[in-house]
Protein backbone atom coordinates (compact mmCIF):
# COMPACT_ATOMS: atom_id res chain seq x y z
CA UNK A 1 0.00 0.00 0.00
CA UNK A 2 1.31 3.29 -0.87
CA UNK A 3 0.26 6.85 0.45
CA UNK A 4 1.06 8.70 -3.17
CA UNK A 5 -2.20 10.11 -4.88
CA UNK A 6 -4.32 9.98 -0.91
CA UNK A 7 -5.44 12.92 0.31
CA UNK A 8 -5.45 13.35 3.98
CA UNK A 9 -6.76 16.31 6.14
CA UNK A 10 -5.27 17.39 9.56
CA UNK A 11 -6.95 19.49 11.81
CA UNK A 12 -5.12 21.75 14.35
CA UNK A 13 -2.11 21.43 11.10
CA UNK A 14 -0.41 24.25 12.16
CA UNK A 15 0.99 23.49 15.39
CA UNK A 16 2.86 20.77 17.38
CA UNK A 17 1.59 17.19 16.42
CA UNK A 18 -0.54 18.55 13.44
CA UNK A 19 2.34 20.19 11.62
CA UNK A 20 4.64 17.34 12.41
CA UNK A 21 1.90 15.27 10.54
CA UNK A 22 1.50 17.38 7.79
CA UNK A 23 5.56 16.69 7.31
CA UNK A 24 5.23 12.67 7.36
CA UNK A 25 2.42 12.49 5.35
CA UNK A 26 3.68 14.56 2.37
CA UNK A 27 7.07 13.01 2.77
CA UNK A 28 5.49 10.12 1.96
CA UNK A 29 3.57 11.14 -1.11
CA UNK A 30 0.03 11.88 0.03
CA UNK A 31 -1.58 15.24 -0.78
CA UNK A 32 -1.91 17.44 2.44
CA UNK A 33 -4.66 19.68 3.53
CA UNK A 34 -4.23 21.20 6.79
CA UNK A 35 -7.01 22.81 8.86
CA UNK A 36 -7.09 25.32 11.75
CA UNK A 37 -8.32 28.80 13.09
CA UNK A 38 -5.14 30.98 13.04
CA UNK A 39 -3.81 31.75 9.33
CA UNK A 40 -0.18 32.49 10.22
CA UNK A 41 1.06 29.10 11.42
CA UNK A 42 -1.21 27.11 8.84
CA UNK A 43 0.71 29.52 6.09
CA UNK A 44 3.83 28.64 7.53
CA UNK A 45 3.59 24.76 7.73
CA UNK A 46 2.31 24.87 4.28
CA UNK A 47 5.19 26.62 3.01
CA UNK A 48 7.33 24.06 4.28
CA UNK A 49 5.37 20.78 3.76
CA UNK A 50 3.75 22.11 0.09
CA UNK A 51 0.35 21.31 2.25
CA UNK A 52 -2.59 23.28 1.15
CA UNK A 53 -4.07 25.03 4.13
CA UNK A 54 -7.99 26.14 5.00
CA UNK A 55 -9.26 27.86 7.68
CA UNK A 56 -11.76 25.85 9.61
CA UNK A 57 -13.10 25.77 13.48
CA UNK A 58 -14.11 22.57 14.53
CA UNK A 59 -16.45 23.66 17.15
CA UNK A 60 -18.96 25.14 14.65
CA UNK A 61 -20.80 23.13 11.95
CA UNK A 62 -20.91 25.07 9.31
CA UNK A 63 -17.16 25.48 9.10
CA UNK A 64 -16.69 21.84 9.58
CA UNK A 65 -18.94 21.78 6.43
CA UNK A 66 -17.39 24.32 4.23
CA UNK A 67 -13.93 23.23 5.47
CA UNK A 68 -14.58 19.40 3.61
CA UNK A 69 -16.18 20.96 0.34
CA UNK A 70 -13.03 23.08 0.26
CA UNK A 71 -10.73 20.23 0.67
CA UNK A 72 -12.31 17.88 -1.49
CA UNK A 73 -12.60 14.57 -1.09
CA UNK A 74 -10.22 12.89 1.87
CA UNK A 75 -8.90 9.26 2.42
CA UNK A 76 -7.73 9.86 5.40
CA UNK A 77 -8.85 12.27 8.02
CA UNK A 78 -7.15 13.04 11.40
CA UNK A 79 -8.91 14.76 14.05
CA UNK A 80 -5.93 16.45 15.71
CA UNK A 81 -7.49 19.70 16.92
CA UNK A 82 -7.77 19.91 20.69
CA UNK A 83 -6.65 22.02 23.58
CA UNK A 84 -5.72 21.66 27.21
CA UNK A 85 -6.20 24.22 30.44
CA UNK A 86 -5.81 23.36 33.96
CA UNK A 87 -7.92 24.15 37.55
CA UNK A 88 -9.32 22.19 40.49
CA UNK A 89 -12.53 20.62 40.02
CA UNK A 90 -13.95 22.89 42.59
CA UNK A 91 -12.90 26.15 40.51
CA UNK A 92 -13.71 25.01 36.76
CA UNK A 93 -16.68 26.96 35.50
CA UNK A 94 -19.43 25.87 33.04
CA UNK A 95 -17.69 27.95 29.97
CA UNK A 96 -14.26 26.07 30.95
CA UNK A 97 -16.25 22.47 30.92
CA UNK A 98 -18.51 23.29 27.42
CA UNK A 99 -14.65 25.10 26.13
CA UNK A 100 -13.11 21.42 26.77
CA UNK A 101 -15.90 19.35 25.28
CA UNK A 102 -16.16 21.89 22.34
CA UNK A 103 -13.01 22.11 20.81
CA UNK A 104 -11.66 18.09 22.25
CA UNK A 105 -14.94 16.05 21.65
CA UNK A 106 -17.93 17.97 19.81
CA UNK A 107 -14.65 18.88 17.21
CA UNK A 108 -13.71 15.16 16.79
CA UNK A 109 -17.45 13.89 16.31
CA UNK A 110 -17.95 16.89 13.62
CA UNK A 111 -14.46 16.08 11.50
CA UNK A 112 -15.20 12.36 11.44
CA UNK A 113 -19.05 12.91 10.69
CA UNK A 114 -17.75 15.04 7.75
CA UNK A 115 -15.00 12.98 6.51
CA UNK A 116 -16.48 9.74 6.80
CA UNK A 117 -19.46 11.23 4.75
CA UNK A 118 -17.45 12.00 1.43
CA UNK A 119 -15.04 9.44 1.77
CA UNK A 120 -15.20 7.70 -1.36
CA UNK A 121 -14.46 4.22 -0.40
CA UNK A 122 -10.85 2.94 1.77
CA UNK A 123 -10.75 5.41 4.11
CA UNK A 124 -8.99 6.44 7.47
CA UNK A 125 -10.45 7.86 10.53
CA UNK A 126 -8.14 8.75 12.94
CA UNK A 127 -8.72 10.71 16.58
CA UNK A 128 -5.61 12.58 18.38
CA UNK A 129 -6.60 11.84 21.80
CA UNK A 130 -4.91 11.53 25.23
CA UNK A 131 -3.20 9.48 28.03
CA UNK A 132 -5.87 11.36 29.40
CA UNK A 133 -8.66 9.70 27.56
CA UNK A 134 -7.75 5.88 29.57
CA UNK A 135 -6.90 7.21 33.07
CA UNK A 136 -7.23 10.36 34.97
CA UNK A 137 -5.34 13.37 36.02
CA UNK A 138 -5.41 15.67 38.44
CA UNK A 139 -6.75 19.27 37.68
CA UNK A 140 -7.76 18.85 34.21
CA UNK A 141 -11.00 16.64 34.83
CA UNK A 142 -12.74 18.61 32.07
CA UNK A 143 -9.84 17.72 29.52
CA UNK A 144 -10.28 14.11 30.64
CA UNK A 145 -14.00 13.73 30.36
CA UNK A 146 -13.38 15.41 26.35
CA UNK A 147 -10.84 12.81 25.54
CA UNK A 148 -12.60 9.88 27.34
CA UNK A 149 -15.51 10.93 25.06
CA UNK A 150 -13.09 10.87 22.40
CA UNK A 151 -12.14 6.87 22.81
CA UNK A 152 -15.99 5.50 23.29
CA UNK A 153 -16.64 7.56 20.15
CA UNK A 154 -14.36 6.15 18.03
CA UNK A 155 -15.08 2.40 19.33
CA UNK A 156 -18.27 2.56 18.83
CA UNK A 157 -17.71 4.65 15.53
CA UNK A 158 -15.50 1.28 14.69
CA UNK A 159 -18.43 -1.34 14.93
CA UNK A 160 -20.42 0.87 12.38
CA UNK A 161 -18.32 0.89 9.45
CA UNK A 162 -16.84 -2.62 10.18
CA UNK A 163 -18.26 -3.96 6.85
CA UNK A 164 -16.54 -1.28 5.07
CA UNK A 165 -12.54 -0.47 3.96
CA UNK A 166 -12.63 1.98 6.44
CA UNK A 167 -11.09 1.99 10.09
CA UNK A 168 -11.72 4.30 12.84
CA UNK A 169 -8.83 4.75 16.05
CA UNK A 170 -7.52 7.00 18.40
CA UNK A 171 -4.12 7.99 18.91
CA UNK A 172 -3.13 8.45 22.86
CA UNK A 173 -0.24 9.99 23.73
CA UNK A 174 1.25 10.91 26.80
CA UNK A 175 2.70 14.67 27.79
CA UNK A 176 4.14 15.79 24.26
CA UNK A 177 6.97 17.90 23.54
CA UNK A 178 5.17 20.76 21.79
CA UNK A 179 3.91 24.09 22.53
CA UNK A 180 0.95 23.25 24.49
CA UNK A 181 2.93 21.65 27.01
CA UNK A 182 5.26 24.20 26.74
CA UNK A 183 1.99 26.33 28.26
CA UNK A 184 1.67 23.50 30.94
CA UNK A 185 5.17 23.57 31.81
CA UNK A 186 4.68 27.94 32.53
CA UNK A 187 2.04 27.43 34.50
CA UNK A 188 3.40 25.15 37.10
CA UNK A 189 6.39 27.41 37.36
CA UNK A 190 4.28 30.17 37.47
CA UNK A 191 2.05 28.20 40.54
CA UNK A 192 4.99 26.71 41.99
CA UNK A 193 7.67 28.78 41.93
CA UNK A 194 9.91 25.92 40.83
CA UNK A 195 11.92 26.04 37.98
CA UNK A 196 11.63 25.08 33.92
CA UNK A 197 13.49 21.10 35.09
CA UNK A 198 11.32 21.02 38.00
CA UNK A 199 8.08 21.93 36.09
CA UNK A 200 9.14 19.07 32.92
CA UNK A 201 10.12 16.83 35.96
CA UNK A 202 6.68 16.63 37.26
CA UNK A 203 4.93 16.01 33.86
CA UNK A 204 7.12 13.18 32.68
CA UNK A 205 7.16 11.80 36.75
CA UNK A 206 4.14 9.41 35.12
CA UNK A 207 6.18 8.02 32.08
CA UNK A 208 8.31 5.32 32.85
CA UNK A 209 11.06 6.19 30.44
CA UNK A 210 10.79 9.98 32.07
CA UNK A 211 10.60 11.94 28.79
CA UNK A 212 8.20 13.53 26.91
CA UNK A 213 7.15 12.27 24.14
CA UNK A 214 8.16 13.29 20.38
CA UNK A 215 5.51 14.42 17.92
CA UNK A 216 7.07 12.36 15.20
CA UNK A 217 6.25 9.17 17.21
CA UNK A 218 2.68 10.25 17.06
CA UNK A 219 2.93 10.99 13.05
CA UNK A 220 4.69 7.50 12.94
CA UNK A 221 1.75 5.78 14.33
CA UNK A 222 -0.37 7.44 12.31
CA UNK A 223 1.51 6.08 9.33
CA UNK A 224 1.21 3.18 10.33
CA UNK A 225 -2.58 3.21 10.67
CA UNK A 226 -2.46 4.08 7.01
CA UNK A 227 -0.18 1.68 5.57
CA UNK A 228 0.07 -2.06 4.90
CA UNK A 229 -0.97 -4.51 7.15
CA UNK A 230 -3.45 -2.05 8.92
CA UNK A 231 -6.68 -3.72 8.21
CA UNK A 232 -7.72 -5.36 11.25
CA UNK A 233 -6.90 -2.36 13.40
CA UNK A 234 -10.13 -0.83 14.17
CA UNK A 235 -11.74 0.75 17.18
CA UNK A 236 -8.34 0.63 19.21
CA UNK A 237 -6.81 3.72 21.35
CA UNK A 238 -3.41 3.51 20.97
CA UNK A 239 -1.04 4.39 23.72
CA UNK A 240 2.06 6.29 23.19
CA UNK A 241 3.48 6.77 26.42
CA UNK A 242 6.45 4.80 27.38
CA UNK A 243 4.57 2.19 28.72
CA UNK A 244 2.25 4.16 31.70
CA UNK A 245 -0.45 2.76 30.55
Amino acid sequence: MTLAGKQVLITGGGTGVGADMAGAFAAEGARVVIAGRRPEPLQQVAASTGARAITADVTDEASVQAMFEAAGPCDIVIANAGAADSAPFHRVDLEQWNRMLAVNLTGTFLTLREGLAQMPDWGRLIAVASTAGLKGYRYVAPYAAAKHGVVGLIRSLALEIAKRPVTANALCPGFLDTEMTERSIANIMDKTGGSRNQATSALTAGNPQGRLIQPAEVSAAALWLCGAGSDSINGQAIAIAGGEL
